[in-house]
């Protein structure tokens, strides 16, 4: 596949360097993991002298997508998804831009902005990258007027996936969409689902996929009640961090199978880097200390056996993740304190745990006993660790905004390079837990 770029790019080189990632799960009707939305944004950190490199403005618009997802894939975009596919926004220039060798083609949906004006150049480009294996998503659907009416007549046939803004569409108008969609043979994708009542009714209309952090919320996990393994976990938790010797933690796990089936899966992952496999409980012990154990039962809170391919794995690949990212924070911004860095990681994965059980985190706190940095961290969002927790979840967040980042990472004194290359790794580390221990 070879592609030119045109003459105004060429005149006009996109040069954004500083910029973060973030990506959102887009699930399917058993809330498995299908794929993530890439939300790349470019922040003007040059202005504030962050980082090492030579500042450059920003370029405004989708067209910096362009420049950022080369970068991005410089460091491993396949990193990012795993073996998800990734939808990514693009506009015009960005379709006609030469960045596609760095796409994994069969599993990359170009998401075209509503500015995207279907002439004759854009619809031959289309058909160009489709026969490379790359898919196509409409955004925006829904619109009134001539003009709309022409341009979705002449891009639905180029499009497999069609995504519906349930807050902008009242409930009569999106079954009628979802029928006419199907009849047309398109794969619907319900975006901005946030409640409850919302993935329900979507469900009711027939859905394909769904996109937004529904399955994150307390409304959808409320009054969930602790599975025996669960139980066994936060036990086995409590008496790591107490002084009880290892033969008592050891008869603990071997009292519940599951818990020590799902250990080994955990601690035989690449993450853990073991040089030899790890067959027993007591070797396990032995090789990860105290610390380690800690941070493996952390994860199997969110790992239950059971689950794979349901509503677990998406709230696990979240937690997994953002504890990494907050851990590889610590790291850069304290070398040499490695506690700070295991507190960070403990932090992002308790962050969630309120979600997980369905309970508020105050009362979380009070059960599991915690040191008052990270309470203060998961309560009031306060001193280091609550920083780094405040990041991560911005990034997180489909409708953050530049301005809504660039404070906490000008406070942070980290650039957006480094965060995308943190970001990359977490994202990776995360996929291989889940991926080898699940």
């Amino acid at each position: 596949m070879t592609d030119t770029p045109s003459q105004d790019q060429a005149e006009h080189p996109l040069r954004v360097r500083d910029f973060y990632l973030g990506r959102q799960p887009v699930l399917d009707r058993n809330q498995a993991l299908f794929g993530y939305e890439l939300l790349f944004r470019s922040t003007p950190l040059g202005q504030a002298n962050i980082g090492a490199g030579t500042p450059s403005a920003p370029t405004p618009g989708l067209s910096a997508t362009a420049t950022v997802i080369a970068h991005a894939a410089q460091l491993g975009l396949a990193r990012a998804i795993g073996d998800a596919h990734c939808f990514i926004n693009v506009d015009a220039d960005v379709l006609g831009s030469d960045i596609y060798a760095f796409l994994p083609r069969e599993r990359t949906v170009l998401e075209l902005a509503p500015s995207v004006v279907p002439d004759d150049a854009v619809l031959a480009r289309m058909a160009e990258l489709a026969g490379h294996g790359f898919q196509f998503a409409l955004d925006g659907i829904g619109g009134a007027g001539a003009n709309e009416a022409e341009r979705l007549q002449k891009l639905l046939p180029m499009a497999r996936f069609v995504k519906l803004d349930v807050r902008n569409n009242a409930q009569p108008a999106l079954s009628g969409l979802v029928a006419r969609l199907h009849g047309m043979n398109k794969t619907v994708v319900a975006d901005k689902v946030e409640t409850r009542d919302e993935y329900q009714a979507c469900m009711d209309l027939g859905v394909d996929y769904f996109q937004g952090y529904y399955f994150a919320r307390p409304s959808v996990l409320g009054g969930r009640k602790l599975s025996p393994s669960q139980l066994a976990v936060l036990e086995l938790m409590n008496k790591v961090t107490s002084d009880v010797d290892n033969a008592d933690i050891e008869r603990a796990v071997k009292r519940d199978v599951t818990v020590a089936m799902n250990l080994l899966r955990l601690v035989n992952t690449p993450a853990v880097g073991a040089r030899q496999r790890i067959d027993s409980v007591s070797q396990a012990l032995l090789v990860l200390g105290r610390r380690q154990l800690q941070r493996w039962l952390q994860i199997m809170l969110y790992a239950e056996p059971g689950t794979r391919g349901h509503n677990q794995t998406p709230l696990l690949m979240l937690a997994t993740t953002r504890g990494r990212l907050m851990e590889l924070l610590a790291q850069r911004l304290r070398p040499g304190q490695r506690y700070l860095s295991e507190i960070a990681f403990t932090v992002g994965i308790m962050s969630l745990m309120d979600v997980l059980f369905g309970i508020p985190m105050a009362d979380i706190v009070e059960q599991i006993p915690v040191s008052d940095e990270i309470t203060n961290a998961l309560l009031r969002r306060s001193g280091f660790f609550g920083e780094l927790l405040k990041l991560a979840e911005c990034i997180e967040s489909p409708d953050s905004q530049d301005d809504g980042v660039l404070p906490t990472l000008r406070g942070l004194a980290i650039s957006g390079d480094d965060m995308v290359e943190l970001e990359m790794a977490a994202f990776q580390w995360s996929d291989s837990v889940v991926r080898y221990a699940i």
